[in-house]
C-alpha cells in the first residue's frame, strides 16, 4: 500500500451500513450495552459542575445519550443534543468531515460506535477539532476482550470442516490504548476506563440473535465465505462444552472502552510525566466504575 492510499480498510462500509440499517429496527430488543454506555457518559457529566449549551451525538445509534439524560440532574446543564450524521456517517466514524463547524461544541458523545472506524485515529482528530477550547469529548467502543469466547469457538469449528478459517469478529482496539489515541488525537487530559460485562445466554443462537438486533454482526472487508449450519452447530457445542455454566447458560465477554478526552486550553492543569498515572477514568470523573453480569 502506498503512503497516500490512507489507512487500511478493515470494514466494508456497505455492509457495515446494511447491518446499521437493519437494527435500527431491533436495537430495542437488546440496547443493554447502549443504554450502560449512555449512563456511564451521563454520571461523567453529573460530577462535572458546568454548562454545556452546544452539544452533539455522534453515536451510531443517537438517543441512547439523551434518555439517559433525561433521568439525570445534568440535563439542566446541557443544551440542546444535536444527531449528526447520516447512517452512511455513521457507519464509518471519520471517513467523511464531521458535520460541525471547527471550535463549535462545549461536549461531544460518541456511544458504541469509534470501534468501526477504518481510521480509528483520524475520527477522533476530528471530533477534536469539532470542540471548543476546553471542550468534552465522552466516547465508548468495544474492546479487545469483547467476544473471546465466540472468536475462539467459530474459528476452531471452521478449522476441523475446512482447513482453514476466516475472521469472523472484529479486531477490537485494546482498551489499555485509549488514553494514548486520545493524545495522538490531540486531546488533553486523556483518561480511559474499561467495563467488562458478562452477559449469560441460553445458547448460541440466543446470542447471535443480541448482535445481529445491536448491528453489531461481522462487517470485516473482503469476501466472506458463509458459515454452514454444520459449522455453526459445532461452535455452539464446543461453546456449551467448554464455557457453559451448571444450568447450561453460555457467557459472552464485552468490554465497553470509556473515553474522556478535552480540546487543549492553557488554563488546563498540566498532564503528568508518562507513566505516572495513578488515576481511573471513574476516579477523575468522580463516578462510581460499573462492572458487571448480566
Amino acid at each position: 500500500m502506498s503512503p497516500s492510499s490512507g489507512p487500511p480498510r478493515i470494514f466494508d462500509v456497505q455492509r457495515r451500513a446494511a447491518r446499521l440499517e437493519r437494527s435500527e429496527r431491533t436495537l430495542s430488543r437488546a440496547d443493554f450495552l447502549h443504554a450502560r454506555a449512555a449512563e456511564n457518559a451521563v454520571g461523567s457529566l453529573e460530577a462535572l459542575v458546568r454548562d454545556w449549551p452546544e452539544a452533539a451525538d455522534l453515536s451510531a445509534h443517537p438517543g441512547a445519550f439523551e434518555t439517559a439524560l433525561a433521568e439525570n440532574p445534568a440535563a439542566a446543564r446541557v443544551g440542546p443534543v444535536k444527531i449528526v450524521g447520516d447512517r452512511a456517517a455513521r457507519a464509518e466514524p471519520g471517513a467523511a468531515p464531521v458535520e460541525l463547524a471547527d471550535g463549535s461544541q462545549d461536549l461531544i458523545v460518541s456511544l458504541m460506535s469509534l470501534h468501526w472506524a477504518n481510521d480509528l485515529p483520524g475520527a477522533l482528530s476530528q471530533i477534536r477539532r469539532a470542540l471548543k477550547p476546553d471542550g468534552l469529548f465522552l466516547g465508548t467502543l468495544l474492546g479487545a476482550g469483547t467476544l473471546k469466547e465466540l472468536r475462539a469457538v467459530l474459528t476452531e469449528a471452521e478449522l476441523e470442516a475446512r482447513g482453514g478459517a476466516q475472521a469472523r469478529v472484529s479486531p477490537f482496539a485494546d482498551g489499555f490504548d485509549g488514553a494514548a489515541l486520545l493524545q495522538r488525537a490531540g486531546f488533553a487530559l486523556p483518561v480511559a476506563d474499561v467495563d467488562r460485562v458478562t452477559v449469560r445466554y441460553p445458547g448460541l443462537p440466543a446470542l447471535i440473535r443480541d448482535l445481529r438486533a445491536m448491528g453489531e454482526t461481522n462487517a470485516l472487508a473482503g469476501p466472506v465465505r458463509p458459515l454452514t449450519r454444520g459449522i455453526l452447530a459445532r461452535a455452539a457445542q464446543l461453546y456449551a462444552e467448554r464455557h457453559a455454566d451448571a444450568e447450561g447458560r453460555i457467557p459472552a465477554t464485552f468490554e465497553i472502552v470509556h473515553l474522556a478526552g478535552w480540546a487543549p486550553h492553557e488554563g488546563q492543569q498540566k498532564p503528568l510525566p508518562r507513566g505516572s498515572a495513578k488515576m481511573r477514568l471513574a476516579d477523575a470523573l468522580g463516578v462510581r466504575e460499573q462492572t458487571g453480569e448480566t
